[in-house]
């Protein structure tokens, strides 16, 4: 019991010499700590109320919107087109749909509070899709061609891209310019129903305009020797030529429509494409956009799948 009491005596008298000695530090101390939690209380709750008006303000937007199916954003693609869509195996050799295509698609899904399906296509499914109004949305690097514009309606631009010709390293010297492409000797690749067939054609009049369905169809040809070169969109090109060293992206290709890709939106959809341009504003303020193709770049490096997986 003694030792109990001297304890408890031994414990004032230290709490004591502790308010003696540091009385200016003690009496600061708490209120300062005190303001810094109170400082810190108030940004997360600014934080919080400005999450929640983002995530309200969101939702009222997805309230307005009508999608094929209810609580759905169906998406068409065309999984032929790395780095913005393509399947990246893992390391069990399980096939996954990746590229900075299908990541916006996802982050817009996600602005509107709805849940993303996709239906991987060919090409020019992907149109037929919107013209249809079987889907929501195409997002397979559509160039905002005003010739679709009666099929479907355009977002803004989220990723600046541009034209290209291709070939293969052994006859890279045989095209200098444009102009060489204009021979009636040779067979020129571009993928149907794109905008790389005008391309052909405006640059290439007098060959052969050969249209294939997927882009892998044409650098398969061109590898094969059996085209002299192809149009192909630049990222694409340039990411064909990393995993194919036999090709060669050699020359720039002018384009005097919208330099750029848009997301195709269901025809006389406005409220689903306010909510997809203000969704794509949000992905490039934030920084969003360039993450998603850095990571589709690095995914499109290794190992991947383009195409149908069922054929």
């Amino acid at each position: 019991m003694k030792k109990k009491i001297m304890a408890v005596i031994m414990a004032a008298a230290m709490t004591f010499s502790m308010t003696a000695c540091g009385g200016s530090k003690a009496d600061t101390a708490p209120g300062t700590e005190a303001s810094t939690e109170a400082a810190a209380d108030t940004a997360q709750e600014t934080e919080a109320a400005g999450d929640a008006a983002e995530t309200e303000e969101a939702g009222e937007a997805a309230a307005e919107i009508t999608t094929v199916t209810p609580g759905k954003l169906t998406v068409a693609t065309s999984p032929d087109f790395a780095p913005y869509e393509f399947y990246a195996v893992g390391e069990d050799g399980t096939p996954t749909l990746a590229g900075f295509d299908i990541a916006l698609a996802q982050y817009i899904a996600d602005y509107l509070g709805l849940e993303l399906e996709v239906v991987p296509v060919d090409f020019d499914g992907v149109l037929m899709e919107l013209q249809t109004k079987a889907v929501d949305l195409g997002v397979a690097g559509l160039s905002p061609d005003p010739k679709r514009e009666s099929i479907m309606d355009f977002s803004d631009i989220y990723y600046e891209g541009g034209q290209s010709f291709v070939c293969t390293q052994a006859n890279k010297d045989k095209f200098t310019s444009l102009e060489d492409t204009n021979n009636s000797e040779y067979e020129i690749g571009a993928q149907t129903g794109a905008i790389q067939v005008d391309l052909a054609q405006a640059n290439s009049p007098d060959a052969d305009i050969i249209q294939l369905t997927k882009v892998t169809d044409i650098v398969a040809e061109l590898i094969a020797g059996k085209l002299d070169g192809a149009y192909i969109e630049t990222a694409v090109a340039e990411s064909y030529a990393k995993n194919y060293p036999e090709l060669c992206v050699v020359l720039d290709v002018p384009y005097d429509g919208a330099e750029g890709s848009a997301i195709g939106v269901s025809k006389g959809n406005d409220a689903l494409k306010a909510g997809v341009n203000e969704a794509i504003a949000k992905a490039i303020s934030e920084g969003k956009m360039d993450e998603f193709v850095a990571t589709a770049n690095e995914q499109a490096s290794g190992e991947i799948i383009e195409g149908l997986l069922d054929q």
